[in-house]
């Protein structure tokens, strides 16, 4: 059985994406293309937030709140070219913005489950030695163990 399942697109806000060299166009909400010839692997291209500071940051967390009671299943979409990646990395922080533990993702569907101990987390799509892809979405859904282990 599964839970409550929130998609995650990229916004056209900025100040969380790399840049430097970079092209992006937006054809949709779900369709952004992104191309960067120069940029390291290991780069953090996208960032999105579980919280934010409004006043600071000038933006409205773009991920659910989850917690360490429950599992969850993250699916990204992205078309890649062959022989080229990207990775997702979650990082979670405790009340105190000190890291809890991080998860590196490497396949396009994941379970993971968060320490206890968070109160937020940042979701990070990371250069693995890619040129260009085209971003549609990270779809994160709650699950339940028992019923959805096999899938």
């Amino acid at each position: 059985m599964a839970g409550e399942r929130w998609t995650i697109y990229w916004n056209e806000y900025s100040a969380d994406t790399y840049l430097y060299g970079s092209e992006i166009t937006y054809h949709k909400k779900d369709d952004v293309e992104f191309l960067n010839r120069l940029m390291p692997p290991g780069t953090v291209i996208k960032q999105w937030y579980s919280k934010t500071n409004f006043q600071m940051q000038k933006i409205e967390p773009a991920l659910p709140m989850i917690d360490g009671e429950s599992s969850y299943r993250i699916s990204i979409n992205i078309d890649m070219p062959e022989n080229e990646n990207c990775l997702v990395r979650l990082v979670f922080y405790d009340r105190y913005e000190i890291e809890a533990g991080n998860i590196t993702l490497r396949d396009s569907v994941t379970d993971f489950r968060c320490p206890l101990k968070t109160y937020s987390y940042r979701l990070q799509l990371i250069n693995g030695g890619t040129t260009g892809f085209r971003f549609h979405s990270i779809v994160i859904q709650e699950i339940d163990d028992e019923t959805d282990e096999g899938y």
